[in-house]
């Protein structure tokens, strides 16, 4: 409820402070690079990334400096790993269902995803949000019957540098909920688990954001993909 009022209030204020950060933050494009293929030797390991501009890996100028090339990285002297990317700049969870609908059913091992942020920047409430989750590891889950899914959490966008207070803050306080839902809707199912990002640390490691303000960079990337391989190796 805090948080409906606390939209409410400050519409005025995001209004324009939204057009603002529209109009004068730096827009990237996603990075070069394959999206599929096979790389690395040892135990087979199939993976598919799939989420927002993230995921795809904005931020960076080519994949292999992205989340899938640091996860490649991280994985590719001990497995042969299949790998897919399916990630979309702007995509918001639904339009992330959407992608998943339309694929083909296919077995992966692991599925990453990265999702939130654009819900965020649309005013979804946390608790319509984990809804939307439901939905989307539910077809995962149906479509590539994963034995580890990997839920990258909602960055918290009060500490991006290229938003203003209050926009910045109401936003953390949207990825605050979100992941405290996502935490819990985690911790209840039996293949899944998460990341926390965590941009508080990646600062105290003197690790910046991309140049928008906005995106990871290639180190908060390399940090992420290490996260995530380091799980991958415990369950595989």
């Amino acid at each position: 409820m805090l948080l409906k009022i606390s939209t409410i209030v400050l519409i005025p204020s995001l209004i324009i402070q939204g057009n603002a950060v529209k109009k004068n933050t730096l827009r990237l494009a996603e990075p070069a690079g394959p999206r599929q293929g096979t790389v690395g030797t040892g135990k087979a390991l199939s993976v598919l990334i799939i989420g927002d501009s993230a995921a795809a890996g904005v931020g960076v100028e080519t994949q292999e400096d992205a989340l899938l090339g640091a996860v490649l990285k991280q994985l590719q002297d001990a497995y042969e790993i299949s790998y897919q990317l399916e990630a979309t700049t702007g995509h918001s969870s639904g339009q992330v269902i959407q992608t998943v609908k339309n694929m083909s059913h296919q077995h992966f091992d692991v599925v990453i995803t990265s999702v939130g942020v654009n819900d965020i920047t649309k005013l979804m409430q946390p608790k319509d949000w984990i809804q939307k989750q439901q939905q989307l590891y539910a077809e995962i889950n149906r479509k590539f019957t994963p034995e580890l899914v990997i839920a990258s959490g909602v960055p918290p966008m009060n500490r991006f540098p290229a938003l203003p207070h209050p926009l910045a803050w109401l936003f953390g306080q949207y990825a605050k909920g979100m992941n405290k839902n996502l935490a819990k809707f985690v911790q209840q199912q039996s293949n899944m688990q998460w990341i926390e990002y965590d941009l508080q640390r990646f600062k105290s490691l003197n690790l910046e954001m991309a140049k928008d303000g906005f995106h990871p960079s290639k180190e908060i990337y390399t940090l992420w993909g290490k996260q995530v391989a380091d799980k991958i190796r415990q369950m595989f």
